[in-house]
């Protein structure tokens, strides 16, 4: 069933209006009628079955059926900071990530960067990359849209991360899986984490050192050297299976 997300003001208690470019989408993409059901979104918290009953170019009108307030955000904030990767390998990432939970996405130019953005090209591709993130959260059935934020520089990535509970950056020369075992089974409920990706050169030594004089953890993913789209997936996927239904 299709999903959409609408602002807490659009909705009353037996009545939704879908306004903006979902509209367009609605009436001449899926080419839906009144009467047809869909899912909407207004936070976290709930998600209402809705049944089509009026259609115009500015707006879908929606009768409530039914709430849900079935739990489907996990319960950890996990914010991934990805070094830039090169081509169109964000969009991946974005897509994979906000499936897997994830709340934010910052992209961050780390020394070894090949990707490089101006402002100017900065604010566009995170116009895409947060469309992305909108569909990504409407098929995997997110109560909330995850935000994709202006790239930060790698030292304004670490002093953003210090409100976090709990800050990992995956290296490949950490070792002991029973460390990083460890770090993923320590998060609670209600933490903040934040999960540090470097790009297809990796880190620096420096830029590690650095990450754990800012209290940033490095943890080993096993003996393979994994891609950099790779990596980010891995840690949002154990902390997933770790905090899920908690």
């Amino acid at each position: 069933m299709y999903h959409f997300f609408v602002a807490p003001e659009q909705l009353s208690e037996w009545e939704a209006r879908i306004t903006g470019p979902d509209v367009n989408h609605i009436v001449n993409v899926l080419r839906m009628k009144v009467g047809e059901r869909l899912m909407i979104s207004a936070g976290e918290d709930w998600e209402y079955l809705c049944e089509i009953r009026a259609l115009s170019r500015e707006a879908v009108e929606l009768t409530v059926l039914e709430e849900n307030a079935d739990v489907r955000e996990l319960p950890v904030e996990i914010t991934l900071y990805q070094g830039l990767p090169k081509g169109d390998k964000l969009e991946l990432i974005i897509q994979k990530a906000v499936e897997l939970g994830v709340r934010r996405v910052v992209p961050v130019e780390t020394r070894r960067c090949v990707a490089k953005l101006d402002k100017r090209k900065a604010e566009a591709r995170v116009r895409r990359w947060q469309a992305i993130a909108e569909s990504a959260a409407k098929q995997s059935g997110r109560r909330v849209i995850p935000e994709v934020a202006l790239p930060l520089s790698f030292s304004e990535a670490l002093k953003e991360a210090e409100e976090s509970e709990l800050c990992m950056i995956p290296y490949e020369k950490a070792e002991g899986m029973e460390a990083t075992r460890a770090l993923i089974s320590s998060v609670e409920p209600g933490d903040r984490v934040a999960v540090m990706i470097g790009p297809e050169g990796g880190f620096e030594e420096s830029e590690i050192q650095e990450a754990q004089e800012r209290g940033f953890t490095a943890l080993t993913l096993g003996k393979r050297i994994l891609r950099t789209e790779t990596a980010g997936l891995v840690v949002l996927s154990l902390l997933m299976a770790e905090t899920e239904g908690r």
